[in-house]
């Protein structure tokens, strides 16, 4: 009985999912670790999805959770965090390029060994992007199953492993996430009703005229130059943040269905291979950034983290990190890859194998 009631009403899964999510994300914040409630969703998901649940986070719930989350990231890009990408302008430069650049030669080797059908290495290692990759895959040869799968199983494992890295490095800011806070605590509400405003506005405005990725970029943006030049004092109540974080999660876990699992199955040693040799340059441009700028290794690690921007910074968010210059990176190869990001995939795809 209540499995066909489920069947005819799949949303009521979500009465499933919302308490799974909240068990995996205490035993998460138990273990101390950061962004619990991210990872806690993403998890969740994926269970579920896996097991034939169809579920999907509606679209505009996702944009808005973009739109506070780009507000979060304007809210760590302080005068003094611009200043110092003004500054330190060559070196985000080459490390944003660095990553793109590797990530394009890793794909074009991956496509000359034929470890993949046509050019799907090539777009399945774009760093970032996703949704513009997949839908360029297939007018090059590629599998567009495979690019989905390399594209988001990246995102949810990158994101998975600097949570791990940040909670063993940090462990005493990640119980934050949950507990010891005031979930409704509000230093001025009129911040938080212009700020709620600019990440609603953005989010939808941005989503309206189909800018790709633009529910968290214009909010971003916008937030950022009110922020910079004292118009707008950002500010969020740490249950905003909960439940984005949460959206983002959701959003990333349930792309995971039990059919796409089985497909990448036969693939999956060659997809998390290529996965962590990406992540692996990502370690080795960390290393050169910590040395060349001072900077702590977990910032850095952060900072070069092929993952999803959005993910990422719900991690520096909830770590003893460098917040303004990982984010201030991470928007850096986020806008590049936007810009340059098909144009490189395409070109490296029209290589002759």
């Amino acid at each position: 009985m209540f499995v066909s009631l489920f069947r005819a009403k799949p949303a009521l899964w979500w009465g499933v999912l919302l308490p799974v999510s909240a068990t995996l994300s205490g035993i998460l914040a138990a273990l101390h670790l950061p962004a619990v409630v991210l990872l806690g969703c993403m998890f969740a998901g994926i269970l579920l999805s896996s097991n034939n649940v169809s579920l999907k986070v509606p679209p505009v719930y996702f944009a808005l959770a973009q739109g506070v989350l780009g507000c979060l990231m304007a809210h760590s890009l302080q005068p003094a965090a611009l200043a110092k990408v003004a500054v330190d302008w060559p070196i985000f430069l080459l490390a944003t390029s660095s990553i793109i650049a590797a990530s394009a030669v890793l794909g074009w080797i991956m496509m000359r060994r034929q470890l993949f059908p046509g050019t799907t290495a090539v777009w399945g290692l774009a760093p970032g992007a996703a949704s513009a990759m997949v839908l360029m895959a297939e007018d090059y040869g590629a599998d567009v199953r495979l690019v989905a799968i390399m594209q988001y199983l990246r995102v949810a494992v990158v994101t998975a492993v600097a949570a791990l890295v940040a909670g063993i490095w940090a462990p005493h800011v990640a119980s934050v996430a949950l507990g010891g806070v005031s979930w409704l605590a509000v230093s001025n509400p009129g911040n938080v009703a212009l700020t709620v405003l600019l990440a609603v506005v953005g989010a939808l405005i941005a989503r309206r005229l189909r800018i790709p990725a633009g529910s968290m970029v214009a909010p971003l943006v916008v937030g950022s130059a009110l922020q910079a030049t004292g118009y707008l004092v950002i500010e969020l109540p740490p249950v905003l943040l909960m439940v984005a974080y949460a959206f983002i999660g959701w959003s990333i876990g349930l792309r995971f269905t039990r059919a796409i699992l089985l497909y990448a199955l036969r693939a999956l040693p060659m997809v998390l291979g290529s996965i962590f040799a990406l992540m692996g340059v990502g370690i080795l441009i960390a290393v050169v950034l910590s040395h060349l700028t001072g900077l702590d290794p977990l910032s850095a690690y952060l900072s070069t983290s092929p993952g999803g921007a959005d993910s990422v910074a719900v991690i520096a968010a909830t770590s003893a990190v460098d917040t303004g210059f990982v984010m201030a990176m991470q928007l850096a190869r986020f806008l590049m890859v936007l810009v340059l990001g098909p144009q490189v995939s395409k070109f490296v795809a029209t290589r002759a194998v």
